[in-house]
């Protein structure tokens, strides 16, 4: 397969799934073990609770496999959020690829949590997954948690506090917005990501 998608259990799976066939790629839903570990490049989508997705994603053997990836491999909101060290929402354990802790964001008077709409990216690295992306470039988030800025952080965006929003370490990559429902932007960074080897 040229893609498959995590059945994490959320509810933008179908929406990711129509993204990718519009780019021309049909991408199987899946948590069967050994597909992902076949496929050529692996999604992570993730709508919800981390515990829940952490459970899922055990009960399935899929957490102990996709550490271990060799190929490219996308975290999506909450798949991004599960490839960290630990999510304050419910004191989880998640997968650990990346280092750090995933917090709860804070509410503050006209910046209600969750963080939801379009909000523009800045401070971006040059990376293959941003190629064409405009400096300044706007995605939609659907977030309560955030993950602080780090060195994996290579673009953020600014919501009371800078926070992560494109993340990296070797052949894992995560966004904090939902590139499916991020028009012609999401549609690129998709794009870029299904060139990635």
């Amino acid at each position: 397969m040229e893609a498959v998608i995590i059945d994490s259990g959320g509810a933008n799976l179908a929406s990711l799934q129509f993204a990718l066939e519009r780019l021309g790629v049909r991408a199987a839903v899946t948590s069967d073990v050994r597909a992902i570990a076949a496929a050529a490049r692996v999604l992570l989508p993730g709508v919800g609770s981390a515990e829940d997705a952490m459970q899922r994603l055990r009960r399935a053997r899929v957490a102990q496999l996709l550490p271990t990836l060799r190929q490219p491999v996308l975290g999506i909101c909450l798949g991004m959020q599960l490839l960290f060290e630990h999510s304050a929402e419910g004191m989880t354990e998640c997968l650990g690829v990346l280092p750090g802790a995933v917090r709860r964001m804070q509410p503050a008077r006209g910046r209600p949590v969750p963080h939801m709409g379009w909000n523009q990216l800045t401070g971006s690295r040059q990376d293959p997954l941003l190629e064409g992306i405009d400096p300044g470039e706007y995605f939609y988030f659907v977030h309560g948690y955030a993950v602080p800025v780090s060195e994996v952080t290579i673009a953020h965006v600014h919501y009371g506090e800078a926070v992560s929003a494109v993340v990296r370490r070797d052949n894992f990559w995560g966004t904090q917005f939902h590139p499916e429902r991020s028009a012609s932007a999401g549609a690129r960074l998709l794009g870029n990501f299904l060139k990635l080897t």
